[in-house]
């Protein structure tokens, strides 16, 4: 099988291109090798991704070494700790398509032959994992690690903090600036992804979980020395991966073949697990579109039902972060006990050439024979403020392997015996909205309450803190959806603020937009279909009840069906003004209009609506 990149180094017709590539450095002799694109998201803007223009080089350093050619481009990358909170949210999910194109883009283009993908935030890792597959062309993942927790003393107590700690120190209505100065200085302390599951650190693990990434990827800090290995191996491995399927013909090595509906399962079991980000639902399902693999969200609604949560980080789990899970065996330690109880397959295929049950095996920190794996789970943070990766070397005295009480539990230990993220149906949510279970206090998971609404993010915040919103309401945000925001904001705020004003357990918020993976209390989100889509969400009035039984999977809006067409009726009756909010300004840029106009439903992914894509195409055709 030829090279994809013979198109623009072999023969007559490719002397312009080579005489192109000699002018980036190529050199006579590396024409005809595999071409390895560097998709590296290095940016100064994200904690996550400020310490990978360095480790680009490294990669490229050991790409040359292993006799491929390597080749780097970088793309966008949205903070959303940053973007949070503002109009600029809007960019975000948005920037998942952006970044999948920006990667097909430049691999198209130049023909390039495999690829790293050099990711670890939010909306990044997600948009590289959609390309690799869009692409299906040999390809690994290598994040750049999770940030360390912080220390802070807070009214006496020393805490240990991560960014989302800044929402509910800075929201409390009696905070001093003293304290909002101490803990802005100590939440963040390294660079990396933060501490906690968010999302960025959800889609590390589920890349490792995939086989798409190398065991460690999602759990090693980003200042350890032993990450540095993960890039090194990563470099030769996608070399060797090349030679397999260009010279030899093995298709094993190709996206589509890792993440096929077996192994996609595997990651929804894995979120599940780990109670991992909401997020992780519509980057799942944007992924499953481009592979190919028939995985919806009733799959979501299945799995969640069977697969025990087996793993609490915050915000589930106070004072828990990534570098804990990490000395409980990380990812491959939960592989390995769902494996071990038969809720996962272990014999998918990984980009190392071995199943992942045979991956989870060699990495099992309870099997005394894997040294060099306990050794790696012994990587521990260096407590020193840095920027740099690979900077520190510390290691846990001790690893915790105490699968009835740890970090990490065993299935007969669990923390619940269903997942971390539940599915929702009912009357308000006809096609789906999403929770993080794991994170609801236990006197919310069947909750009843009155309805204050809010047509924006902004709204809310208002409402919330001039005390509008009291214990047993629950606030709705509507109009925020992928289509009606357009962008599907975040709404780590108001639930930030609501947790700060000491609501955290005593009322809710339900809404079309989407949350952050540090999220926690009932927090609903995603609902489908969308206000702006004529969703059921867009007629609730002020004072409704809404009844929510999260153990049965159920959302209601109790008004009876006969005042549901009444309201119906008068919305259809506002004419163009039907289906957006009534009292929100908000300019919108043509980028994002674009967006909005090509996005899918939450219960879709969010990702484009090929089918509308198509009705559009079919309207421009010349009569």
């Amino acid at each position: 099988m030829k090279l994809r990149s013979d198109i623009v180094t072999v023969g007559p017709l490719a002397t312009g291109a080579r005489a192109l590539w000699r002018a980036t450095g190529t050199t006579p002799k590396e024409f005809g090798r595999p071409i390895i694109g560097i998709a590296n998201s290095f940016t100064e803007m994200v904690p996550g991704h400020v310490h990978l223009q360095a480790l680009g080089r490294l990669v490229a350093q050991e790409i040359r070494a292993a006799g491929g050619v390597p080749k780097e481009f970088n793309t966008i990358a949205v903070d959303d700790g940053i973007a949070m909170g503002h109009e600029g949210m809007m960019y975000s999910l948005p920037s998942r398509e952006l970044i999948a194109d920006a990667v097909e883009y430049m691999a198209n283009a130049h023909a390039i032959d495999a690829m790293i993908c050099l990711s670890n935030c939010d909306k990044i890792t997600p948009g590289m994992l959609m390309a690799a597959n869009r692409l299906n062309i040999p390809t690994i993942f290598v994040s750049g690690g999770p940030m360390e927790s912080g220390k802070f003393t807070y009214r006496g107590q020393e805490k240990r903090v991560d960014a989302i700690d800044t929402l509910y120190v800075a929201g409390a209505p009696d905070a001093t600036q003293a304290e909002i100065d101490a803990v802005q200085e100590a939440a963040c302390p390294t660079c990396g992804s933060c501490a906690l599951m968010g999302t960025a650190n959800s889609m590390n693990c589920l890349t490792e979980a995939l086989g798409m990434a190398l065991p460690g990827n999602g759990t090693i800090v980003a200042t350890h020395t032993d990450r540095q290995a993960l890039f090194t191996q990563a470099a030769h491995r996608i070399v060797e991966m090349a030679l397999a399927h260009y010279r030899d013909g093995d298709t094993s090595v190709l996206p589509r073949s890792i993440c096929t509906r077996a192994g996609l399962e595997n990651a929804v079991r894995m979120t599940m697990a780990i109670g991992g980000s909401t997020n992780t639902i519509l980057h799942l399902l944007a992924v499953a579109q481009e592979s190919g693999a028939d995985l919806t969200i009733d799959d979501f609604d299945r799995i969640s039902r069977e697969t025990p949560c087996l793993c609490k980080v915050s915000p589930s789990a106070h004072e828990v972060f990534i570098e804990d899970m990490h000395r409980a065996g990380g990812v491959m330690a939960v592989a390995k006990g769902l494996i071990d109880a038969g809720f996962f397959n272990a014999e998918v295929p990984t980009t190392m050439g071995v199943s992942i049950g045979v991956q989870a095996a060699r990495h099992d920190i309870a099997d005394p024979s894997n040294a060099e794996a306990r050794q790696m789970y012994a990587a521990a943070p260096g407590g020193v403020r840095s920027m740099k990766a690979f900077s520190q070397s510390n290691r846990f005295i001790t690893l915790d392997t105490d699968r009835a009480g740890g970090v990490i539990r065993d299935v007969p230990n669990a923390f619940s015996r269903d997942g971390g993220l539940a599915v929702l149906r009912g009357n308000l949510a006809p096609d789906s909205c999403v929770v993080k279970s794991a994170g609801v206090p236990d006197v919310l998971m069947v909750f009843r309450g009155r309805a204050v609404v809010c047509e924006s993010m902004e709204e809310a915040l208002d409402k919330i803190r001039n005390g509008t919103v009291r214990a047993g309401h629950v606030v709705v945000i509507r109009y925020e959806g992928p289509r009606g925001g357009p962008g599907m904001r975040e709404m780590l705020t108001p639930t930030g603020v609501l947790k700060a004003m000491g609501l955290g357990d005593k009322a809710g918020l339900i809404t079309d937009g989407r949350f952050s993976g540090a999220t926690s209390g009932l927090s609903v989100g995603h609902v489908s279909p969308e206000a702006a889509s004529g969703g059921p969400i867009a007629l609730i009035e002020d004072g409704d009840a809404i009844a929510f039984d999260i153990p049965s999977r159920t959302v209601t809006l109790e008004v009876d069906d006969a005042e549901l067409a009444r309201r119906r009726k008068a919305m259809i009756a506002r004419g163009d003004k039907a289906w957006k909010p009534a009292t929100r300004q908000r300019a919108v840029s043509t980028a994002l209009r674009v967006y909005g106009l090509l996005a899918s439903s939450a219960d879709k992914g969010g990702a484009r609506d090929l089918e509308r894509l198509e009705k559009l195409e079919q309207l421009a055709a010349p009569d």
